[in-house]
């Protein structure tokens, strides 16, 4: 059965927002090694969109900084599986379209063979701790207050108990991972 993993950066007041991370070589290093241990990415619409803006573009006119570029490869070369009530399609490369519901789809995926899963957008992480779906988070607080944002576990109303299993220090910036599993 394949690991579900969330992953996303925030700021340590709780708000997402790729903005206000403090993306380094070194973070971008530890993201291109996650999407290379997994085989499929998990995206709502908004996050799809903002990626595909960005990364495929990068992909075909390097930018000559071995983190970036490295990142750029590895996120366009994995599965993207993209969740949405309004987009019809999809073009970025290795992306498709969910057909069936976020709980059929993931379970299906998690009953595969293969590399483990990632979810990488708020709306998902949100949607798939409903669900009881995530086997594994990892929450990387960067020491910055953003004072506003969208903010990652909205309008969940159980509570979710976790254990903190261990933590990573990005010695650059002073970004802190904290990896937990559902209890």
């Amino acid at each position: 059965m394949r690991k579900l993993i969330a992953a996303i950066n925030q700021t340590l007041d709780g708000f997402c927002d790729h903005t206000h991370a403090l993306a380094d070589a070194e973070l971008h290093d530890h993201y291109t090694e996650l999407l290379k241990s997994s085989g499929t990415l998990l995206y709502g619409r908004v996050t799809y969109q903002m990626m595909e803006s960005f990364w495929p573009t990068l992909v075909k006119n390097p930018s000559g900084e071995k983190d970036m570029d490295d990142f750029a490869n590895a996120i366009q070369n994995i599965e993207k599986v993209v969740f949405s009530n309004t987009l019809k399609s999809v073009s970025w490369e290795n992306s498709r379209l969910a057909i069936k519901s976020i709980e059929q789809e993931v379970r299906e995926l998690k009953k595969g063979t293969g590399k483990d899963i990632a979810a990488g957008s708020p709306s998902m992480i949100a949607a798939l701790t409903k669900l009881n779906l995530i086997d594994e988070y990892q929450l990387c607080i960067h020491p910055v207050i953003a004072g506003s944002g969208l903010v990652l576990f909205k309008n969940l109303s159980e509570k979710v108990t976790l254990k903190l299993i261990k933590t990573k220090t990005f010695q650059s910036t002073g970004a802190v991972i904290h990896y937990y599993n559902p209890i």
